[in-house]
């Protein structure tokens, strides 16, 4: 069961928010894309650094949590949201690193694929990854795209 002293420690572990139900931002926050999905988790931490994630994921197994996991909020399939469980959000983490001298880029899970295109391109660079700007680039790497 998810009590107001454990749901307040998680909320003190964390750089980034938890959000529950009656936070002014939770319902833009469990919206994806497809807007056929319309599920309601528990509670949704937006991670702003990788030690949020891990936070999440523990609270998550020691309380018997689902958990999803939002990269940049595409989802067609619906994966990124969950009724009743933690969503963990990565939306805000999209740092994208560019070196154009060694023609490599480094992404955080909250990046689209259009966040992708900007910086690289800003440094003479493009790639091939997929067709739709919105999509998440964790989303399109691991479970999915061409």
């Amino acid at each position: 069961m998810l009590t107001e002293a454990k749901l307040y420690k998680l909320a003190a572990s964390l750089r980034g928010r938890l959000l529950r139900p009656a936070d002014g931002e939770y319902e833009e926050a469990r919206k994806i894309w497809n807007a056929m999905i319309d599920r309601r988790p528990a509670v949704i931490v937006r991670c702003v650094a990788a030690a949020d994630v891990a936070q999440a994921v523990l609270f998550a197994r020691e309380n018997n949590l689902v958990v999803a996991v939002r990269g940049g909020g595409h989802s067609v399939a619906g994966n990124a949201v969950c009724d009743g469980g933690l969503m963990i959000d990565l939306s805000q983490m999209k740092e994208i690193i560019v070196d154009g001298a060694r023609q490599r880029a480094e992404a955080q899970p909250g990046a689209t694929l259009a966040d992708f295109d900007a910086a690289t391109q800003a440094t003479g660079l493009a790639t091939t990854m997929g067709t739709v700007s919105m999509t998440g680039i964790a989303g399109l790497t691991l479970g999915g795209g061409i």
